[in-house]
């Protein structure tokens, strides 16, 4: 058997994929397919033998490819790239693959969390109508939006759900003018936590509304965003993992994502910081997802509501059959 199976990219046209396991002689069949469900039973992409790892060449930058893995005697198991490569989202990533408590497991290709879209280039707007994005749920302040607007395809394939999470009237706009002035005592550490409590607290009903999007088939797949990826979009993401019975763990380990794929991002930011005086250093509790920011939203979320599905039936309009449909729409 295997587990443990990653995907990383190499180069523009190939990926590594790698796992624990099958070393004991057994042969391992890799497929290849444009969607989750679409391995056309042709013969497999390579086969390895006694190795944890195999390399997938030629493959098409402007496609996004899922992978199907198959130890000799065992079942299928489908893997794909967690980041999806576009040319104007860095943080635009794929929630499936991971594990629930009872064993399932999220599938890939129907839930994305992303940064901005206002900066999706013609090609990244092909790749989304290729993947069948069917609804964009924009989370970011009248203010952010009206600076720059997400850039989806204009022939209508991807709807957009305006849900604004508005704390103070504070949003990344207010904040760059506060920086750029050499405002910036606000910026700590306890100034994001207490972002991240208060996402709960008082915008329940958005989360609820993309909740009861995700359960209904014809919103899927459906892509969430706020500006960075991270703090609005990471809150709905742990509460949509949590609802399907994913540990917290995984969680924290989701939202520390952000803080690898929008690393080079954060060499431009910090360098733009410097332009104007101040130390990065000072700044980088906003610009990064603070991994106490999310321990303190899950030990809110016990404390104050008992669990994510209480909070979300309690506070986000959401029922208990909406709940099992999507368990029964998104898990496998």
């Amino acid at each position: 058997m295997i587990s443990n199976l990653s995907v990383a990219r190499i180069s523009t046209d190939a990926v590594e994929i790698s796992w624990i396991g099958g070393t004991n002689g057994l042969e391992v069949s890799i497929f290849v397919g444009d969607s989750p469900d679409s391995f056309d039973g042709g013969p497999p992409a390579v086969r390895v033998v006694r190795s944890t790892c195999a390399e997938i060449l030629g493959l098409d930058p402007e496609i996004r490819y899922y992978f199907r893995v198959v130890p000799e005697g065992g079942p299928g198991i489908i893997t794909a790239e967690r980041r999806v490569p576009l040319d104007g989202a860095v943080n635009f990533r794929d929630l499936g693959g991971y594990e629930t408590l009872d064993g399932r497991q999220v599938k890939w290709g129907q839930i994305f969390r992303s940064d901005s879209l206002a900066r999706l280039t013609g090609r990244d707007q092909a790749v989304l109508k290729r993947m069948g994005i069917r609804l964009a749920c924009d989370f970011r302040t009248p203010a952010e939006v009206n600076v720059a607007p997400d850039r989806l395809p204009d022939d209508g394939s991807v709807k957009y759900l305006h849900l604004p999470i508005i704390q103070d009237d504070f949003d990344s706009v207010s904040a760059l003018k506060r920086m750029k002035k050499g405002d910036i005592r606000w910026l700590t550490r306890d100034f994001m936590v207490n972002g991240y409590i208060k996402n709960i607290d008082d915008f329940a009903d958005k989360w609820g509304m993309v909740i009861n999007h995700l359960a209904e088939s014809d919103s899927l797949p459906l892509v969430f965003h706020c500006t960075g990826g991270k703090d609005r979009a990471g809150t709905c993401a742990a509460l949509i993992l949590l609802a399907l019975g994913v540990p917290e763990e995984t969680v924290i380990y989701d939202h520390g994502l952000s803080n690898e794929f929008i690393a080079k991002w954060l060499k431009k930011i910090y360098d733009y910081m410097r332009a104007f005086g101040i130390n990065p250093e000072k700044v980088a509790p906003y610009f990064t997802a603070p991994r106490e920011g999310m321990v303190s939203l899950l030990d809110h979320i016990r404390r104050a509501y008992g669990s994510a599905t209480n909070y979300l039936k309690t506070k986000g309009g959401v029922r208990d059959e909406t709940l099992s449909r999507l368990k029964q729409a998104l898990l496998e």
